[in-house]
Parts: structure tokens; C-alpha cells; sequence
């Protein structure tokens, strides 16, 4: 069964088919330029991230939308080649970024996202990316559905997929892989289902199952600037790490709406999620200020602005406030 996160990530795959032009499928009509849209910022926006001192966010039908003036207008990237639904995005500097989503689809831009090259897409399977990072502008790795985990050295001309050892315990390797980041020590990690996180100490040429205690999906991640890891996901669940994941303790949050994205706000934490969730602690040890949006928004991303205040991003696009 599929968890609510992986919903939120394809739904829009449903919504793409509903409107494609009758000319052609839904994979065709993906693989199409991105359209313009009168009101971008009402649009479902998966994922936002900074390249330098720019938002980023990016959404269904490929849209990416940018802003220049801390979240006050944006404004859509002037070329993006697919149609496709766009669930991650990720920079090295200010210029260069990455961006996946439906179709195993990876975009990149060399301007600030102001235009976009498509680099893979494979219409022959629908196999979301959930996640991209890249470390530097030329080592980068995406992850989606079923395991499935590419790796670039060369700044994505070329992309291999990488295939994970068995978990313990036996069964197939396809769990879903939500989401990478990395710690300031070089490590990756990837939260996954069943309460598993993977790590790699050597760039991503091998990993570990690490096991949180959760049962459930962990759908979001953090490297605190203290070292602490944080991992988070299904109906509020919190776990982190002061030892490089060797060992976790869970968090109690007081919530039970799930965490999809999670965010180091100088000593502090942000947790936003379903249900209108956005949750704070000011610093490790805290207790957490639960907070739920009236209008109850499915809360995908958010970004700290300059003076420390969550943008927000959603299903239903830019919000407004807390």
C-alpha cells in the first residue's frame, strides 16, 4: 500500500493524465516543455531549496518557480523541457542545481534556474525521484520508488544506478528511498521505510542499514550544525542521532500528523507536515512548539528566510503566513 507522502509525490501523475491533450499518453505529454501558468504559486509544490541567496521550488507539470525577494513574489523559470512532475531540487552554489521528479526525470541549470536541460528520463517505467543532492557541482545522487538510486561524478552527463545489498533480515532491496542529505563530516544518509535510514561514509559507493526503532516510513532528514541527525516521517514520528546513526533515540513531539520536510534553523529545529503542520524546537533538549495552519494544508517544504521565518510550501502551492 502506498504511504500518504508517496500519494502526495504521484498524485499529480492522475492530474497530468486527466488534462494531457489527446494527441498523445501521459508519457508524451510529460516529455513536453513545461506550460506557463497565470497563477503559478497556487500550483502543488513538492520541494525549495536556496541557490544562494535565491528560492527555488519546484512542483507538478514541471514548474519551478523562483524568487528573488524572499518569498514576496516569484516568478516561473523561463525554460523547463518536461512537463513532468518535479518532487526535488537541489544546488551546489548559486548556479548550478538539479531537479527530479516523475520518470526518473533529472534536470540541471547552469543559471540559477532560470533555465533548465534535461539530462535522463525513462518513459518506458514510471519510477519517481523523491530526492537529489549534490555535494559539489560535479558528485550528485538521486532516490525514488523501489529503491532505486543514481549516482553522477561528472555533473550528470552520465548516471548510474547503484543497487543496494539486501537489508537485514532478508527480502528484496526495494524499499522507497525519500529522501538524501548529508552531514558536515561527508557522510550521506537516505530516510526510507520501516524506520530504516542508509548511510555511506565513502561517498555513496557502499551503505548501511541503520534501524531507528520506527516501524514506519521516515520520510524527511536533517544534519543539525551540532552533528545530531534527524529523521522524521509517518504520524509524527521523530528520531535522532548524536552519533553518526549509530545509535537513536525518538523524539516526542506531541503530534501525530506526519512530517514531510525537515529544516535547521540556526540551533533549532523546523518539522512542517500534513495536516497543516509546523512544528519548532529552539534547540536540542526543547520541547516542541506544535502548531497546525487553519486551512490544514498539506505542508511539503519550507525554507528559512533572513529573519528566520518558515516559507512555506504545499499541495496547494506558496502559503501565505503561519
Amino acid at each position: 500500500m502506498k504511504t500518504i507522502f508517496t500519494s502526495i509525490a504521484l498524485c499529480a501523475a492522475s492530474v497530468v493524465l486527466a488534462q494531457a491533450p489527446s494527441e498523445g499518453t501521459v508519457a508524451t505529454w510529460s516529455a513536453k516543455p513545461a506550460h506557463t501558468w497565470p497563477v503559478p504559486t497556487n500550483r502543488m509544490l513538492l520541494d525549495a531549496t536556496r541557490a544562494g541567496k535565491r528560492i527555488v521550488a519546484v512542483g507538478e507539470h514541471g514548474i519551478v518557480l523562483l524568487s528573488d525577494d524572499e518569498g514576496n513574489t516569484y516568478r516561473q523559470a523561463r525554460t523547463v523541457p518536461v512537463s513532468a512532475t518535479l518532487s526535488a531540487v537541489s544546488f551546489a552554489d548559486e548556479k548550478h542545481g538539479w531537479a527530479g521528479g516523475q520518470w526518473g526525470v533529472i534536470l540541471a541549470t547552469s543559471d540559477g534556474g532560470e533555465t533548465w536541460q534535461k539530462q535522463r528520463m525513462d518513459t518506458a517505467v514510471d519510477q519517481p525521484l523523491f530526492s537529489v543532492l549534490f555535494t559539489n557541482d560535479h558528485d550528485g545522487i538521486a532516490v525514488g520508488l523501489w529503491s532505486l538510486m543514481l549516482q553522477t561524478h561528472d555533473g550528470g552527463k552520465t548516471w548510474t544506478k547503484t543497487t543496494l545489498l539486501k537489508p537485514p533480515g532478508g527480502g528484496k532491496a526495494d524499499r522507497n528511498l525519500y529522501h538524501v542529505f548529508a552531514d558536515g563530516k561527508g557522510a550521506l544518509y537516505i530516510s526510507a521505510e520501516q524506520g530504516t535510514v542508509l548511510k555511506s561514509a565513502d561517498g555513496g559507493a557502499t551503505w548501511d542499514y541503520l534501524a531507528t526503532g520506527g516501524k514506519g516510513s521516515l520520510w524527511s532528514g536533517v544534519a543539525m550544525p551540532d552533528g545530531r541527525i534527524v529523521v522524521g516521517g509517518l504520524l509524527g514520528s521523530l528520531f535522532q542521532s548524536s552519533d553518526g546513526g549509530s545509535t537513536w533515540q525518538p523524539l516526542k513531539a506531541e503530534t501525530k500528523s506526519s512530517i514531510t520536510g525537515l529544516v535547521a534553523s540556526g540551533k533549532g529545529l523546523l518539522a512542517v507536515g500534513l495536516d497543516g503542520l509546523v512544528m519548532k524546537q529552539r534547540e536540542d533538549g526543547a520541547p516542541f512548539d506544535v502548531a497546525q495552519r487553519p486551512d490544514r494544508a498539506a505542508v511539503t517544504a519550507a525554507v528559512i528566510d533572513t529573519g528566520g521565518r518558515p516559507i512555506l510550501f504545499s499541495k496547494d502551492g506558496v502559503l501565505a503566513g503561519l
